[in-house]
């Protein structure tokens, strides 16, 4: 199986992306659902944020009141990575949940989509690596339009994540978006062809088809070895 790690930043386009390979039939494990499942209420997750944030975020039926938590933890460096280490395992076994159900089906190929992939080291599970990068200024000016905000929070949203430069450095792929959407379709239409190519050997061995052949190898020359044993005994 190859797993491909796909990330970006706030405004950069990830989403619209990441919606190109499922429209592409290449499934698509989204951190972010995962996310907002173990949030919510009675959960292990839900527990633990309620406990260190205490009632005042949640709503009057229970479940977490997410655009109040998100304010604290964007102005407030401490707590959010308090709520990252809370969530982390969480979220890492709903991924690793979700990927195991793809593998059993015999999917090939899958796109990890995660805003937090280097900060929460998943991308050593990935390869390639996608950045999908915008320059600040257009990522600031998407950020203000899309969310009817002021720069000035816009900017504190922004700054509270790595910034896009620096992600870019760790990429195998970047795709630059700071063009029109035709200009992102025919830039993904290069990345699709890339992360479509024929699994590696080692990507084959950790998919279930690869397994298979492994095991039917096995058998095979567990079989052939008794054959020859035997014949061997006979003389």
């Amino acid at each position: 199986m190859r797993i491909v790690g796909l990330t970006g930043g706030i405004s950069s386009g990830k989403s619209t992306v990441s919606n190109l390979f499922k429209a592409h039939d290449i499934p698509v494990v989204d951190a972010d659902l995962v996310a907002h499942d173990i949030l919510k209420k009675g959960t292990g997750g839900w527990k633990k944020v309620v406990s260190a944030f205490g009632q005042g975020v949640l709503l009057p039926d229970g479940e977490v009141d997410r655009p109040k938590l998100g304010q604290i933890v964007f102005s407030n460096p401490e707590k959010r990575q308090l709520l990252n280490r809370l969530l982390a395992p969480y979220i890492s076994s709903g991924i690793f949940w979700e990927i195991w159900k793809l593998w059993l089906k015999g999917f090939k190929v899958i796109v990890l989509d995660v805003p937090l992939l280097f900060e929460a080291k998943i991308d050593r599970w990935t390869k390639p690596v996608i950045v999908v990068w915008v320059d600040p200024e257009t990522q600031l000016q998407r950020l203000v339009l899309r969310d009817r905000t002021s720069e000035n929070d816009a900017r504190k949203r922004i700054n509270a994540q790595v910034s896009l430069d620096l992600k870019r450095t760790m990429a195998d792929i970047v795709i630059d978006n700071t063009g029109s959407q035709e200009d992102l379709k025919d830039k993904f239409k290069t990345v699709l062809f890339e992360v479509t190519k024929p699994l590696t050997w080692t990507e084959l061995s950790l998919s279930r088809q690869g397994a298979s052949s492994a095991l039917v190898s096995i058998i095979v020359g567990v079989l052939m070895f008794r054959k020859v044993y035997n014949s061997d005994s006979k003389l």
